[in-house]
């Protein structure tokens, strides 16, 4: 089943709470980190939470690892309810939310695509090697190939949508997929699709093609 917007469609695929925290910790790779605050920028409920994560620091990671009485650990989750209820100012402008522009140097004029098959086309940014971070143009009603992970995959819509077996994502929406998850996305058919893709794994493709072109076009 497709969908064609014509409002903006509240997001409804968020980050889970170990993302956030992993975030608000500063322990995840560069191309997480992005993908993270480029999400930030578009979603008012999960730039509310971080900020909650961010006010109350390690307090909460201390009273789940440490001696603490309950009191203690009451008193930190009230803080976060209170912190996550403010009102967040949203500032995103042009398909690429700000944090992408600073990585590729402007909007989707600034990308360089390479092909990659049956009309999908990539986009890798410089990022640390511990994961990979990529930008994907899907063409309307096409379908990247089946496949499952070897991690973990983050993706987030950015223009246009897809379709899996988890659902329906569209701009500002966020899939997180593990090695538990094999799907095959497929964009809306009223227009092509961008997201930004990011791995700390190769994925795991169920067919020969894929599995022939991976090592050279890095998926």
């Amino acid at each position: 089943m497709t969908h064609k917007n014509h409002h903006p469609r509240p997001i409804r695929h968020h980050l889970d709470e170990a993302t956030l925290l992993a975030y608000s910790a500063g322990t995840l790779p560069e191309a997480f980190n992005l993908i993270v605050a480029t999400h930030l920028s578009l979603c008012d409920r999960c730039r509310a939470d971080a900020h909650a994560y961010d006010a109350v620091g390690g307090a909460l990671l201390d009273a789940e690892t440490s001696d603490v009485s309950r009191e203690c650990l009451e008193r930190t989750l009230a803080l976060l309810d209170v912190t996550a209820s403010e009102p967040v100012k949203t500032a995103a402008e042009g398909t690429l939310p700000a944090p992408l522009q600073d990585y590729v140097g402007g909007d989707l004029d600034s990308i360089r695509w390479r092909p990659i098959g049956m009309g999908v086309k990539q986009a890798i940014l410089p990022t640390s090697k511990a994961a990979t971070a990529r930008l994907l143009f899907i063409p309307a009603g096409a379908a990247m190939p089946d496949h499952s992970h070897h991690g973990t995959e983050l993706t987030l819509v950015l223009k246009g949508a897809f379709q899996d077996e988890d659902g329906y994502f569209a701009r500002g929406d966020i899939e997180i997929a593990d090695s538990d998850v094999q799907h095959i996305p497929v964009a809306d058919i009223h227009e092509d699709c961008i997201c930004l893709a990011v791995t700390d794994a190769p994925l795991r493709f169920t067919r020969l093609m894929p599995r022939l072109l991976q090592k050279f076009v890095r998926i």
